[in-house]
């Protein structure tokens, strides 16, 4: 014993358990890059929330929106800022503190969509959304660390989950043009519910694996966009089955 260092702890000189199986890098660091990273989506998930309560509680903001040619143009380029940010986000991910400010933007814009989209829905089903999107997304996070420490790898889901969102895209787009009613919406919700179920899955393994120490910035974009679409498609269950 009088041969370690004073004062050096176990989990200071490497004492950590891995995450994984056969993890060649620094516990401690790894840790510390998903504590850094799940802070970033508790900030950006706090945000959206006081948005879309200001949105939802405040009448004339979802009024304007909806009954007035303005806002209806202003709600279109809400839609696509997120998308457009993402793109120099990608150059600048690295630079501080433009990242932080593009990431500032691209949650604001979405949260004011997400507002919205709650303003005419009921509080009740508001409320149930939050509450399986919390229960899911804690579960799911839960079960891939365990997973990932007893040698499960889920990489193998990207392209089937890449696929399985255009085949999304594309019923969304069929919606839009040729509306198919109350059940095709049920089945849409459904079927994203399930997607972004296995996009969390996916993206906290990368989380774990595979996700560069510099690149905390898209990690938590990863894994915010899926929170957020596994609570909107959970949202169109409940407001469809409820009319």
């Amino acid at each position: 014993m009088w041969n370690q260092p004073f004062g050096k702890t176990d989990l200071e000189s490497g004492g950590a358990r891995p995450l994984y199986p056969m993890m060649l890098e620094s516990p401690e660091l790894r840790w510390s890059f998903i504590r850094k990273v799940y802070i970033i989506i508790a900030l950006q998930l706090l945000a959206t929330i006081a948005v879309g309560a200001i949105v939802v509680s405040v009448h004339p903001i979802a009024l304007f929106f909806a009954t007035t040619g303005a806002g209806l143009a202003l709600y279109i380029v809400l839609i696509f800022v997120p998308f457009i940010t993402l793109c120099p986000l990608y150059y600048y991910y690295q630079k501080h503190p433009v990242n932080y400010l593009l990431l500032g933007v691209f949650t604001v814009s979405l949260a004011f969509v997400v507002g919205l989209t709650c303003a005419f829905t009921s509080g009740k089903v508001i409320l149930e959304s939050v509450i399986l999107t919390t229960v899911v997304v804690i579960a799911l996070t839960l079960y891939t660390f365990w997973a990932a420490k007893r040698g499960h790898d889920f990489n193998f889901l990207g392209p089937f989950l890449f696929g399985a969102v255009l085949v999304l895209m594309v019923f969304a787009f069929i919606q839009i043009l040729f509306p198919l009613g109350k059940l095709s919406v049920m089945i849409y919700g459904c079927l994203a519910s399930i997607i972004f179920c296995g996009y969390i899955i996916y993206d906290t393994d990368n989380l774990i694996k595979r996700y560069s120490y510099d690149e905390y910035i898209w990690a938590s974009v990863s894994l915010y966009l899926d929170v957020i679409n596994l609570f909107l498609s959970l949202l169109s269950i409940f407001r469809a089955a409820e009319s």
